[in-house]
């Protein structure tokens, strides 16, 4: 089943018609609010190149998820 979804909010202008394939294989910086320099800092410290590498970060799962057993946002 296809997916849409206005995704201009959440990555930079250069990436919004992209696929959502392409957008897991795409920087980190192509997200909105993060820059060059902070994929740089990503990648030196924990090897996270790609959107798709952030996403499947076991780090930034279980924050995710003591967030989210919290219900705070």
């Amino acid at each position: 089943m296809p997916v849409t979804a206005d995704l201009t909010k959440l990555v930079d202008k250069a990436f919004q018609d992209k696929t959502l394939a392409e957008l897991v294989d795409a920087p980190v910086s192509a997200l909105a609010g993060v820059s060059d320099g902070d994929a740089k800092l990503l990648k030196d410290a924990f090897g996270i190149a790609t959107v798709g590498d952030l996403g499947r970060n076991p780090y930034f799962h279980t924050a995710s998820a003591l967030v989210a057993l919290t219900g705070t946002k």
